[in-house]
Order: C-alpha cells, then structure tokens, then sequence
C-alpha cells in the first residue's frame, strides 16, 4: 500500500511541477527580477521536472530512490562543473579564434576532447554507483528518460518561441 501511494504522490508532484514549470511566462522578464534571479528560478524550474520525470519513468521504490537521489545528485552537479569549464574554454577560444595560432587552436581542439574523455570517464563511474543502488533494468530507464527528458525540454523551448525567438 505504501508504494501505490507513493508513486500517487509522485506523480501528483510531477504534474504540479510541469504545470508549474509551463505556466512559466518565457516572455520579457517580471519587473524588479534581476537576470541572475531570473536564471536561477528557471533551473529550478527545470530541475524540480527532470527530477518528477526521473521519478516517474524509473518507477522507483520509496528505498530506490533513498539511495539513488544523492549518489545522481553528485554525478550531476560533477557534470554540470565539468560543462561549465567546458563553456568558459570554448567562449574564451571564440572570442580570440582569429587572433589564435596554430598551435593554440589545436591545443583548443586537445581541451575539448579531453573535456569529452572526462564526461565519459564520469559517466563510466557512475554506472558502477547507479548499478549498486538500482536493479540494471533501472540503469538502463535511467540513461534513456535523460534522453527523453532533453528532447521534452527542447521542444518545451521551441514552443515557447516564435518565427524570430520571440513569444
């Protein structure tokens, strides 16, 4: 009993949170939110619906997702550092591309696959971490909801645009 009110519940929570999340006005910004305030409330939005479409396409027990929650939750936030290195090499390679030499943009192109080396290398990690908490049949959901999830997003965004970005 404790399992069909759980999985009621979370996918109570799911729906409140896209909900939430597609009310969202995409247009010009509330008056007297800062743009980093702003950002900020948008990754929450976008985070509290990965998190209810993880749940309810892992269909995770009440003990599943008391394991798999933090160890995803520390896999994640080491992608998100490792991304946002990435970012900051690539604008500073764009903005100087020009004026780069040879040998400078070659070392750029070793940077991103080093980057790319170490995304796999973390995500190697982490199957070993979610395989100890999770049945593999579980991994496996896992891997393709984070697919399915992007795909949702993009096309959330591109709803919310019109014929030049702007909606």
């Amino acid at each position: 009993m404790k399992t069909s009110a759980l999985k009621t519940l979370l996918v109570i929570a799911f729906i409140s949170f896209v909900g939430i999340a597609y009310s969202q006005p995409m247009g010009p910004p509330p008056k007297g939110k800062e743009k980093g305030e702003r950002q900020e409330e948008k990754k929450e939005n976008i985070e509290s619906m990965k998190i209810a479409f993880l749940t309810t396409k892992l269909d995770l027990t009440t003990e599943e997702a008391q394991k798999f929650w933090p160890v995803y939750n520390q896999y994640s936030d080491k992608l998100q550092e490792l991304r946002k290195k990435r970012r900051q090499d690539e604008r500073e390679a764009k903005k100087n591309f020009e004026d780069l030499t040879d040998k400078e943009v070659e070392q750029a192109i070793g940077n991103d696959l080093a980057f790319r080396q170490k995304e796999l290398d973390l995500q190697k990690e982490y199957n070993v971490k979610f395989k100890a908490v999770l049945p593999i049949k579980k991994v496996s959901r896992l891997y393709n909801a984070e697919e399915q999830f992007k795909k949702v997003l993009i096309d959330k965004l591109k709803d919310n645009k019109g014929p030049r970005g702007e909606k």
